[in-house]
């Protein structure tokens, strides 16, 4: 089978702590098939960052991922159930001192929201599409 004959992904997944991983290996496979192994770095940690969120706002439930070829690049979609907007966490430089705490095991609290600045940096493209009745895809574009 040629790498152009092979197809995109269209998966769901049960919003588990496990759905990262599968997904960037599925992901990193996809991405070799269509040689396009040059952007895996990029393309599997915006994977990370879209999944984790979704898995967080949306636990035990179903997400959906699709994985596609385009003319210029990928495009990568997630899909939750929450109708929640992803929301920017302030920079770094806004954050008024460190957080010790944040170093003792089970301290979460201003260790995540760093995503979406980090997905728009890497994306050629990005942005969110609420679904009817309820949830969004939560979508990146990368250039090839």
């Amino acid at each position: 089978m040629s790498a152009d004959a092979v197809g995109g992904l269209d998966v769901t997944f049960l919003a588990a702590r496990t759905a990262p991983g599968q997904v960037r290996a599925l992901v990193e496979l996809r991405l070799g098939a269509w040689g396009l192994a040059g952007l895996r770095d990029e393309v599997t940690l915006i994977a990370s960052e879209l999944v984790t969120n979704a898995v967080r706002h949306t636990p035990d439930r179903k997400i959906r991922v699709r994985f596609t070829r385009e003319a210029r690049g990928v495009l990568l979609a997630v899909w939750d159930s929450c109708d929640a907007m992803p929301a920017r966490k302030p920079a770094a430089s806004d954050v008024a001192s460190p957080d010790a705490a944040a170093l003792e095991a089970g301290h979460e609290a201003g260790t995540g929201g760093r995503g979406l600045p980090i997905v728009e940096a890497l994306a050629s493209a990005c942005g969110v599409s609420p679904t009817v009745p309820h949830g969004k895809w939560v979508w990146a574009r990368v250039a090839a």
